[in-house]
């Protein structure tokens, strides 16, 4: 997942990206505040936005942003005041913490967006690329590919389970139990059938194959 923070104090931007980045996150960081706008929601996943900005007022960022994205967004202030956080949800923030913030809490925080954005949308987003369940089509950028109903419960089951080793087995029992036969041979097929259709799409996203142990996502 990629996170964006707009925020202006060096340190405090500093040490949230180390967090973050030994959490698995991939982090951006924004550290020219004299033109921020325009800035492309569809490039991350998260922002953490200071309210406090220079030359730019954040909950007046928040505003412009909502316009066009509903990108999950979380306010960050040193300022301990309710209408603030009122302002803040108003505007279509998705949730506000105050500086000092906890480390834990801003990690659980930023875990239940995503998991409330997994289980309501029907498209899963990983490193440079969204799959859209619906439709089975994976894109990146301008581009993208239409996946058979085979390769889509594969793909699918491997994202949803992109930090675990996937079994031959698991993978064909998966798709008998969406009343699709599949033996041995033809689950070959579509693994390489997937990983192609990755490459054409020049996509970071790898189906690694674990030598007797079968398939994970990297």
């Amino acid at each position: 997942m990629k996170i964006l923070i707009i925020e202006d104090e060096k340190i405090i931007r500093e040490e949230l990206q180390e967090l973050l980045l030994k959490n698995g996150y991939e982090v951006f960081l924004l550290t020219d505040f004299t033109n921020v706008l325009p800035i492309d929601p569809d490039k991350y996943d998260l922002i953490l936005l200071d309210i406090n900005l220079p030359n730019l007022n954040g909950e007046f960022l928040l505003k412009e942003i909502r316009k066009t994205s509903n990108i999950p967004i979380i306010m960050l202030t040193s300022r301990v005041d309710e209408m603030d956080e009122v302002l803040s949800i108003t505007n279509g923030a998705d949730d506000y913490i105050t500086k000092p913030y906890n480390p834990i809490i801003l990690l659980l925080r930023i875990q239940n967006i995503f998991k409330r954005i997994n289980s309501n949308l029907d498209y899963l987003k990983y490193k440079n690329i969204s799959f859209d369940l619906k439709s089975g089509v994976i894109k990146k950028n301008n581009l993208k590919v239409e996946l058979t109903k085979n390769e889509m419960i594969i793909f699918n089951y491997l994202l949803t389970n992109k930090n675990k080793i996937i079994s031959r087995d698991e993978l064909m029992t998966i798709l008998w139990n969406n009343n699709e036969y599949i033996n041995d041979n033809s689950l070959t097929v579509n693994i390489s059938r997937l990983r192609k259709k990755l490459d054409d799409l020049k996509s970071d996203v790898v189906i690694e194959t674990r030598k007797g142990c079968g398939y994970i996502l990297s």
